[in-house]
């Protein structure tokens, strides 16, 4: 009786697609399914339709002896057929849908493997740059699954040696993000071309975990950073490939950040200190708004201080302050500070702005953030000596993103520049040079990670963080 009912969902399932697919495509045709995407042929074109939002998202024409054999006839006649009425505002009339057995669908993927491999020549330039980044950073992932900051140059067994380093205590910290970046492709623990490499990393991070619910060592003075990047990473990926066996890990995790965050305020680099900052306070929200939209056991009323910080932290203009209202964004000591002058950059403003709308604010309500906006569109992406921030840039683009209009169509324009530095030569291709602000601590595992991050949101609507 289960796998009747079962069936029945999948092919009402199917009716509404082929339906809301049949009102888009011209005159109807011909509709199969692989995985989340619909294709149609009508008169020799072959259209590909993603199932999520119901948009065509690209075309072809196919050869002569493709239109001859079709799409769907590729498909094996199913063993019962079942009657399905579309949905009453498409507007079209169903007959009769085939029901397909799993091992069907696989043929059908046969069959489109010719759009899918010219689509794949027609991708966006900021999707190539992503498949490339997340190449790279598969091929240099060790064996049980962690990212080595400063080690990573050792997959280059053949070939250039790739160089960039970044400092030993950040492996945590990397492996999270270059996770983020797997999982950002569309890639989970169960499906996905990166599948495996998403695997191996999340029963690393899990391996590094402690009885306290910590991740990684507390040896470094900012080990909360590689702490919050992680839980939010497990975060995802429990969320995105549904596994449960994976909930008490980023609840301990989450459980964590609790027990560090200061009472009735927020977060900075020791355990309730009473000192806090805009950067750290950002990425512990990133892991709680994450948790808390896969039904994580989230205090509500920490993010309402959060909240409440970046009101205290930000001034009338919509500038938002590191510790304080007017500070700029930390440096090291030395040299730093000249290298990367705080006034080319607005990290603090565009990780606030991100973060008020992961709580749910808007521009309405909150019209500093507009004001945020601004000052964020007038720092836009520069390749450029002294204002390379990878940090900066992957805050910018969600933030700009999620404003939209005029804002997010310059910064973009802006962000073209990104790919454009990407590395093309030997075992380097598919990375970027660690030459940006922070990128010294993280390295080259780092950069990538990052710039890959920014750019998928650039490429299509961010799903990391609902």
């Amino acid at each position: 009786m289960m796998h009747r009912l079962r069936a029945l969902s999948f092919v009402l399932a199917l009716g509404s697609l082929v339906a809301t697919v049949a009102a888009q495509v011209p005159g109807g045709g011909n509709v199969a399914v692989s995985g989340r995407f619909v294709y149609a042929l009508h008169d020799g074109v072959l259209y590909k339709v993603d199932s999520r939002n119901m948009r065509i998202v690209g075309h072809v024409k196919l050869r002569v002896d493709d239109r001859r054999r079709g799409v769907a006839g590729r498909v094996r006649p199913a063993r019962r057929k079942v009657a399905v009425e579309a949905p009453p505002e498409t507007g079209v009339e169903i007959v009769e849908v085939q029901e397909m057995e799993p091992e069907e669908v696989v043929e059908v993927e046969e069959v489109v493997e010719e759009i899918i491999d010219v689509e794949e020549a027609k991708k966006s330039p900021s999707s190539v740059f992503v498949d490339r980044a997340l190449e790279w950073l598969v091929a240099h992932q060790d064996i049980d699954g962690k990212w080595d900051a400063d080690g990573f140059m050792k997959h280059d067994t053949e070939g250039a040696v790739t160089d960039g380093p970044g400092n030993p205590t950040k492996d945590v910290g990397v492996t999270g993000l270059a996770t983020l970046a797997l999982l950002g492709s569309g890639s989970t623990m169960r499906r996905g071309p990166h599948k495996r490499s998403v695997m191996l990393a999340v029963k690393w991070l899990r391996s590094q975990q402690h009885n306290n619910g910590l991740i990684g060592s507390n040896a470094a003075h900012d080990f909360i950073y590689s702490h919050c990047i992680a839980t939010f990473a497990l975060s995802e990926a429990y969320g995105l490939s549904r596994y449960k066996l994976l909930r008490p890990t980023v609840q301990k995790a989450i459980n964590y950040l609790e027990s560090h965050r200061n009472p009735y305020s927020v977060w900075r680099y020791q355990p309730r200190d009473n000192d806090n900052d805009t950067s750290v306070t950002t990425w512990a929200l990133m892991a709680y708004a994450s948790g808390q939209s896969f039904g994580l056991d989230v205090n509500g009323n920490a993010m309402q201080l959060v909240g409440a910080w970046y009101d205290q932290i930000t001034d009338v203009n919509g500038r938002a302050g590191y510790t304080r209202r007017g500070e700029a964004s930390a440096r090291k000591p030395g040299d730093h500070m000249t290298r990367f002058p705080p006034k080319n950059g607005e990290a603090m403003t565009a990780a606030a702005l991100v973060g008020r709308f992961l709580l749910d604010q808007s521009p309405k309500q909150h019209p500093v953030m507009l004001k945020s906006a601004g000052l964020i569109g007038a720092k836009a992406p520069r390749w450029q000596d002294g204002h390379i921030d990878p940090y900066y840039w992957w805050f910018g683009t969600q933030a700009m993103y999620r404003i939209g209009g005029r804002h997010w169509q310059n910064w973009a324009k802006a962000l073209k520049q990104v790919g454009k530095a990407q590395r093309r030569d030997d075992n380097f291709t598919g990375s970027w040079d660690p030459v940006g602000v922070w990128d010294m601590d993280g390295g080259r595992v780092y950069s990538t990670a990052m710039y890959a991050l920014a750019l998928q949101v650039h490429a299509r609507a961010m799903q990391l963080v609902r």
